[in-house]
């Protein structure tokens, strides 16, 4: 099995799995939206009563159920590293220390727009959240909320909340022919127009531009009327083109090589259970 990145940019990539086959491309498309592990608020404890600043009183409370403030909250991207660890596997025993769990404060008086911006962690200010701009809920003149978060880690086989990878997708490695004797004919260049960024016409002769857009236009373009004699596309069933994002809360990069190590380990785990047997 080998990858080839042909794109790799901070929350989305696109990569070739080559040398391989259908289960081995789908248990990687299945690792990387459910076992990904990060971080994401899990608990939120509101504060109850007035909430007195510059001499002005607030009133607790908002236009939303807090289950709904704490829903939103929990599905903030929280930036995830290397120094957390589940807290069942943690040294504190699952008590919460900064090797487990990240706190963070929202304190905020209205009139305005309650965003995820507003979250402030307790501590270290690189764990501050990487979208700011998320709303959460609209306050009155007279409304304010504070609220105390904990982030914990987890995978998206316990809740979507924690899922870092998201519209993860791959195709068969396309190959596309165009016959020599139709390439320059007027009304093959022009049936081509209807998939952008497939073809392109160089010379007077239709070529192929970007080869990965077959994946999206390529069963389309075997059953064009207007192509079916001088477009042949073919399906490789042992290459894959992956395309995926992220929300943020990891790199591209970081979600590859985990689901790489976590399927390695899944398998010397499933070999030497094998080798006992």
């Amino acid at each position: 099995m080998q990858i080839e990145i042909v794109e790799m940019e901070d929350r989305k990539a696109k990569f070739i799995l080559r040398n391989s086959s259908p289960a081995m491309a789908n248990a990687l498309r299945r690792t990387m939206l459910q076992d990904i592990p990060k971080m994401a608020i899990d608990k939120v404890e509101f504060h109850l009563g007035p909430i007195m600043q510059d001499d002005k009183e607030y009133e607790s409370v908002t236009s939303l159920f807090d289950e709904i403030i704490a829903h939103r909250l929990g599905l903030i991207p929280v930036p995830t590293t290397d120094q957390f660890t589940f807290q069942k596997d943690c040294s504190c025993g699952g008590v919460g220390c900064p090797g487990c769990t990240i706190m963070y404060s929202l304190n905020k008086v209205g009139p305005g727009t309650v965003l995820s911006g507003d979250l402030m962690p307790l501590g270290d200010s690189t764990l501050k959240v990487k979208d700011e701009a998320i709303p959460i809920v609209e306050l009155t003149d007279t409304q304010a909320v504070l609220i105390y978060a904990t982030a914990v880690m987890g995978t998206a086989k316990q809740h979507v909340k924690w899922q870092a990878a998201f519209g993860v997708g791959y195709s068969y490695m396309p190959t596309v022919t165009i016959k020599a004797d139709k390439a320059g004919v007027a009304e093959v260049q022009e049936a081509a127009e209807s998939y952008p960024g497939l073809f392109k016409v160089e010379g007077g002769k239709l070529v192929v531009d970007d080869i990965y857009r077959a994946c999206t236009y390529g069963k389309a373009v075997e059953q064009d009327p207007a192509l079916q004699d001088a477009v042949t596309v073919e399906w490789d069933d042992t290459a894959f083109v992956f395309k995926y994002e992220t929300d943020g809360s990891l790199t591209a990069r970081q979600v590859l090589d985990k689901a790489v190590e976590i399927l390695e380990q899944k398998a010397e785990e499933f070999a030497a259970v094998v080798e006992a047997l």
